[in-house]
């Protein structure tokens, strides 16, 4: 399991497993409990670039980021880190 410590989020880490391309399971620690969890369940089994298209630049009231936005960042940076 790889966890990434969030910014500027309401949550405060993500925690997921990934299997090849695919995404396993994501946990996000902190944040709004029912979108989180709407989250996790939309993404998993999705492929990591696939996920990381659709969450990418999405905006929580502002803030320049978001809770999907941070989860495209933490597989953008395990992605990195695995190649």
């Amino acid at each position: 399991m790889y966890t990434y410590t969030t910014r500027g989020t309401c949550s405060r880490a993500i925690q997921f497993d990934i299997e090849g391309d695919t995404i396993k399971e994501v946990r996000f620690i902190g944040g709004c409990n029912g979108n989180t969890q709407g989250i996790s369940r939309l993404v998993a089994g999705m492929k990591v670039d696939e996920a990381i298209a659709k969450l990418k630049g999405i905006d929580c009231a502002g803030r320049g980021t978001s809770c999907p936005d941070q989860l495209a960042t933490a597989l953008e940076r395990y992605k990195a880190q695995i190649s």
